[in-house]
């Protein structure tokens, strides 16, 4: 997907004044009516798309945040100005370029035009997430009508060519003033730039050529995805016109949180809760894992917070399920509540030798705070 800064050849941060200065320079050289090159028409109209997302406060803030897709899915349209007319940009280049005009082939009316991908934010559970699952959904999306073909027009009909634009789709206006003539093009109001008009529109279609369709997909999620992770569906998107490419439907996940693992990366993290004999002569305990109890061993002496590791029990790498991460366990030592008759025992013998002195009463508070600091 493009970056609209990188086109401009500017800063993420750069000023309006500064974008107008770059889109001036770089509009200079890729005009169709002065660079003859295959693909000078194609970059002159990513400029002005690029130009006219940064110059708007609301949708550079989205396009910053979200991208293109954010774009859309706020519904601001990412055609472009040179894909619907050219409008308040060709004001622009009047004033920039003296008057340009913009060649026949810069906008062509039948030229194939590609359908627009869609976008589905899909939830799936942390375990789903973990193993892979197939998921099947409903969308809905534009398909070329199968009773005018995508014409448009009713059966034994054809379009015809617009009267008011002559079948280019656009009109124009030339101003005469002091400095000069200035013609400025737009798309025609008639035929919203097909160039064609169907007096005899499809019953089924409206005219459009185009019917929204709903389809079930089912839908493969690898292993080892992870939230915001994006699949991408090829041609299950809006179907084109004249022969443009059918767009993608990009599917993006939201993994739900789960209630006992942390996940970083293909790494798991919990913690394992034990008591001070425990931690002080060691242990093996059983642990929640992704598969299920497993037993993880408690080295003697081990100390608050320390992290113990059960290897390749962790998440799946995408796309070789068979290298997994790590599950790493944080050891939390838990200070009793209350204690025996026996236990205070205990306890008071075990603080006389390792201390050399008769434990206070508040001996077991000091425990905890220090345990729980």
């Amino acid at each position: 997907m493009s970056d609209y800064y990188e086109i401009l050849g500017v800063e993420r941060n750069a000023t309006k004044d500064e974008i107008k200065a770059a889109f001036r320079k770089k509009a200079r050289q890729y005009h169709p009516d002065v660079n003859k090159a295959p693909d000078a028409e194609e970059k002159f109209k990513e400029l002005g798309k690029a130009y006219e997302t940064l110059m708007d406060d609301n949708k550079r803030a989205t396009y910053d945040r979200y991208g293109e897709d954010g774009l859309r899915d706020a519904g601001f349209s990412t055609a472009g100005p040179f894909d619907a007319g050219f409008g308040d940009l060709n004001d622009i280049f009047e004033s920039f370029f003296g008057g340009f005009g913009f060649s026949e082939r810069a906008t062509n009316p039948n030229s194939p035009q590609n359908g627009a991908d869609l976008r589905l934010n899909m939830q799936i559970e942390f375990e789903e997430a973990v193993f892979g699952v197939e998921k099947e959904v409903k969308i809905s999306h534009l398909e070329v009508c199968d009773e005018c073909n995508g014409t448009g027009a009713k059966a034994g009909t054809k379009p015809e060519t617009c009267p008011t634009c002559g079948g280019t789709g656009r009109v124009q206006q030339v101003t005469n003033t002091p400095l000069g003539s200035f013609r400025q093009i737009t798309t025609c109001p008639k035929c919203g730039g097909t160039g064609k008009v169907n007096p005899n529109p499809c019953p089924k279609c409206k005219g459009d050529g185009r019917l929204e369709v709903e389809r079930t997909l089912r839908i493969n999620i690898p292993a080892g995805v992870d939230n915001g992770s994006r699949i991408g569906l090829s041609s299950e998107g809006n179907c084109g016109k004249n022969g443009g490419r059918t767009g993608d439907l990009i599917v993006v996940l939201y993994v739900k949180e789960h209630k006992e693992f942390k996940r970083e990366g293909v790494d798991i993290y919990s913690t394992v809760d034990i008591t001070f004999p425990q931690a002080a002569l060691g242990d093996t305990v059983e642990v929640n894992t992704l598969d299920g109890v497993q037993q993880l061993v408690i080295p003697a002496g081990v100390q608050q917070d320390r992290i113990l590791q059960i290897k390749g029990a962790g998440v799946p790498h995408i796309g070789n399920a068979s290298k997994r991460g790590n599950h790493n366990f944080v050891v939390k030592i838990k200070t009793p509540q209350s204690l025996s008759a026996e236990e205070k025992q205990l306890y008071n013998k075990l603080f006389e030798i390792n201390c050399n002195k008769k434990p206070s009463s508040k001996f077991i508070d000091k425990m905890k705070n220090v345990l729980h600091n």
